[in-house]
């Protein structure tokens, strides 16, 4: 799932993508609310999180110009300002939920895990294909009535295809979705990922199409 963070901060913002692709969450990072604006415009996201203190654009100018642009994506305001007034004045423009810093990590995560809940159009609680289950609250796996263990980007790889069983996924397509504009992609990523599933799980589980890319079959 493709996460947009606006934070000015490095050190929390660091330590929030960290956190975020342990959880299988692709990432990316932006600095002032100038920028996040444009992010926003110009890339397609499953949820923000959006600080209110920013350089640049203030946290409730970013929220105000989304939701004037009928951007509807699930924002989660994270913020130091603890103010009443503040917290109705974002959720009047549109935020979806407050968390106030500092806060655990694990907060956040449930937080994030409670929005895509709700958006029950990206991503249903459990993932399931045939003989194959994910559960995306605790990244569990299960595969033939045995549970597996995977690491967080081959967790997330699995998630894309799970989302829409049957639905080929090319390699730019799962590119976007599992990496963060900071990080560096080699040219056999997607490639070496679906190998190393298959070799987890099962040798046929993701069928390659020729020219077209990958995908799990509905009767996997």
């Amino acid at each position: 799932m493709r996460t947009l963070l606006v934070e000015d901060d490095p050190f929390i913002g660091e330590a929030l993508c960290q956190s975020l692709r342990d959880a299988s969450y692709a990432v990316d990072w932006v600095k002032d609310g100038n920028q996040a604006v444009i992010a926003a415009d110009v890339e397609s996201y499953s949820l923000i999180l959006l600080d209110l203190g920013l350089p640049g654009m203030d946290g409730l100018d970013v929220l105000r110009h989304l939701r004037a642009r009928k951007n509807l994506t699930p924002v989660l305001v994270l913020t130091a300002r603890d103010g009443f007034e503040d917290r109705i004045v974002g959720l009047d423009l549109g935020a979806d939920d407050y968390l106030i810093k500092p806060f655990h990590a694990g907060e956040l995560l449930a937080r994030v895990r409670a929005l895509v809940r709700r958006q029950g159009s990206i991503r249903p609680p459990i993932l399931k294909c045939g003989e194959l289950t994910l559960n995306p609250a605790t990244r569990e796996v299960w595969y033939q009535g045995t549970q597996r263990k995977l690491s967080a980007r081959e967790f997330s790889l699995l998630s894309e295809f799970l989302q829409s069983p049957g639905t080929v996924l090319s390699r730019n397509q799962l590119e976007e979705r599992l990496y963060g504009w900071n990080e560096e992609v080699e040219s056999n990523a997607i490639e070496f990922l679906i190998h190393s599933v298959r070799k987890k799980l099962d040798s046929s589980i993701i069928k390659n199409i020729r020219g077209m890319g990958w995908l799990i079959p509905k009767d996997q």
